[in-house]
């Protein structure tokens, strides 16, 4: 169902901050954006080998590509393993080409602020990303600790701000409902 139809003016988003739904929300942009005949590419920097539930029914979707790069933890070390960084290295070679190639109306950069805040991947480099993307992408980038090189160039910064969450009262994560 691709309409052919290009965006006229892509924006730059970021969703930042300690709260939860940064990912959610760049999902539920990328389900508007292929209900209305656009291409999607999702890259996850660090989330590669956990089991999410978006990634059960996402490869279904038409017009949506999605690649996961990363260990399968979290990353606790300081300063992170060479396999973190050269995974985050392969996204944001995948990235690059993604974007410059044009092909995708919106490009999804999951969880790379949190790439840039452990030093996964350069700032400067995402920075040149998004001054040099084509006119037509819209570009999202997620996770906590966005720099304020990549907010002063975004066009929408949405912080996502923890009041209460059930975690802090000993709920574990559901299945389903935050994974």
């Amino acid at each position: 169902m691709t309409t052919g139809k290009r965006l006229e003016k892509g924006l730059t988003h970021v969703y930042t901050g300690n709260g939860k739904g940064k990912t959610s929300a760049a999902f539920g942009l990328a389900l508007r954006a292929i209900g209305r005949g656009l291409k999607v590419y999702v890259i996850q920097f660090i989330k590669g080998g956990f089991d999410y539930g978006e990634l059960h029914v996402v490869m279904q979707l038409p017009n949506f590509k999605i690649a996961a790069f990363g260990r399968g933890k979290f990353i606790t070390e300081m300063p992170p393993t060479e396999q973190d960084v050269k995974l985050a290295r392969e996204a944001l070679d995948l990235t690059q080409k993604v974007v410059s190639g044009g092909e995708y109306d919106v490009v999804i950069l999951d969880e790379v602020n949190v790439a840039l805040n452990l030093r996964l991947i350069g700032v400067d480099e995402v920075v040149q990303l998004i001054k040099n993307k084509p006119k037509h992408v819209e570009l999202i980038l997620t996770g906590r600790y966005a720099p304020p090189e990549v907010i002063g160039l975004a066009d929408l910064v949405t912080e996502m701000r923890e009041i209460k969450h059930p975690y802090t009262r000993g709920i574990s994560p559901r299945k389903g409902i935050e994974y």
